[in-house]
């Protein structure tokens, strides 16, 4: 049931007209739902946790915000903001926050070798760049990776190799099966510090 809702949400953001889209006007509701309360300033996020919205790609957050409003992915400090969003709304908060600069994290700290080096061989090894890009500045529906908060990348990766995360995507879930804990700091040390 859950697989054929997703695959609703999805089917819905990718049949939103392009058109809808409209950043000044996503600026507005991001600005009535205090969208920056958690996920900060312009879409850069200063809180624990919580995911940085700027650059991410605009098909990536249609999706998300609809799971959100829809029940299908339950977070739920984002229930009440994702409730009661129509299509056109949702079209252009994500426009907003696609097009707000994605920037380098002051306070994502100094890169430590080991775990660099170790990251690198599971990224490689699991392919990561072959859905977010070379860069990991992410496509169409596949989040941008690079520039997010370490301790969000961690948080999620382990919520997606646990089982515990709901979406469309469970490649995911077989990508990261096996990996040990240090395996996943490894891992989002590593993709917090690329450009």
């Amino acid at each position: 049931m859950r697989r054929a809702l997703a695959a609703a949400a999805l089917a819905a953001a990718l049949s939103l007209p392009a058109a809808a889209q409209n950043a000044g006007r996503g600026r507005a509701v991001a600005e009535e739902r205090n969208c920056a309360q958690c996920h900060g300033p312009g879409g850069v996020s200063e809180m624990p946790i919580i995911p940085s919205l700027a650059g991410q790609p605009a098909e990536f957050l249609t999706l998300q915000l609809i799971l959100f409003r829809e029940s299908i992915r339950r977070v739920p400090v984002m229930t009440a903001p994702a409730q009661g969003l129509t299509d056109e709304q949702v079209e252009d908060l994500a426009a907003w926050f696609a097009s707000q600069p994605s920037t380098r994290r002051a306070d994502r700290g100094p890169a430590d070798a080991a775990l660099l080096a170790r990251g690198a061989q599971l990224s490689a090894a699991r392919n990561c760049n072959a859905c977010h890009t070379a860069t990991y500045a992410g496509r169409a529906n596949i989040p941008r990776i690079n520039h997010q908060r370490e301790d969000f990348l961690e948080h999620t990766l382990v919520e997606y190799r646990d089982g515990g995360r709901v979406g469309t995507d469970t490649n995911m879930n077989g990508l990261l099966y096996g990996l040990t804990d240090a395996d996943i700091r490894a891992l989002a040390h590593f993709l917090a510090h690329q450009e």
